[in-house]
């Protein structure tokens, strides 16, 4: 499992859990806001990046183990959580089953339930056939407004081509794995507060996902941003800003 801290000098820390087919780099905007008030954490997904997978299926499940494992071998009893899409899944796990780890959890760009088996398994089959990068253009429409892609090519070309270096071993089994998770009947029994961020553009994880989140979590809040799925990307700044402001707050009804 590839990793990236620095030093433990704050009081709180923020563990950040990439996207499906995205890395530990994709957080790189965002970290130099978050270091002045946080000791950061950075991680690959199992099967992302430089984190290997050695399974064709893994589970969230099993991808929530890891990150209870770095804790451990860490040595470190709570943290805040930060996932975006996959991560927000994992994230989810963590706050039903490691309730004592966490202090606070950030849901970005996710749903209880994202997407359908039948849409898995077509890109599972889309991209063992033909590759990742026959996904490539989707993918950019998938995870950038117009705008932004027009703006910034060159962040939207790196972007893509860490997702196109990505093992397609690592994407599939993960596929496998959002495929499956689907924690909208235990939302409930999540009981740390939990911020909820969503894309107002954002046409795989909507609004509506992040209202339904919400409803069923007790102690939770939404926040929007004008941006598709990869809103820490469009708008880093205003992203790290509600992590800090939310860090400052107790429970939240």
């Amino acid at each position: 499992m590839h990793y990236k801290s620095d030093d433990f000098n704050k009081k709180e820390t923020v563990v950040f859990s990439n996207s499906l087919g995205c890395d530990l780099n994709m957080w790189d905007e965002n970290i130099e806001m978050l270091k002045n008030h946080f000791n950061v954490i950075l991680y690959d997904t199992r099967g992302h990046g430089k984190s290997s997978i050695h399974q064709n299926e893994v589970s969230i499940k099993e991808l929530a183990g890891d990150v209870i494992e770095l804790l451990n071998y860490l040595n470190l009893e709570k943290v805040i959580f930060c996932g975006l899409s996959m991560g927000g899944l994992i994230g989810q796990y963590l706050g039903l089953h490691f309730p004592a780890r966490f202090s606070k959890i950030i849901l970005s760009n996710t749903a209880a339930k994202i997407g359908t088996v039948e849409g898995w398994n077509n890109r599972i089959h889309q991209v063992n056939e033909h590759g990742l990068s026959s996904i490539l253009y989707g993918t950019a429409e998938r995870w950038f407004t117009a705008e932004y892609r027009a703006k910034y090519p060159d962040k939207v070309n790196q972007i893509l081509g860490i997702f196109a270096s990505n093992s397609l071993r690592g994407y599939t089994a993960c596929c496998a794995a959002v495929r499956d998770a689907d924690f909208r009947e235990d939302l409930q029994n999540i009981d740390i507060p939990t911020l909820i961020i969503t894309g107002t553009k954002d046409g795989v994880t909507t609004v509506e996902d992040g209202d339904f989140m919400q409803n069923k979590i007790p102690f939770s809040k939404q926040v929007s941003l004008i941006a598709a799925h990869l809103s820490n990307k469009e708008h880093p700044e205003e992203f790290s800003k509600k992590i800090i402001h939310f860090s400052g707050q107790q429970h939240i009804k």
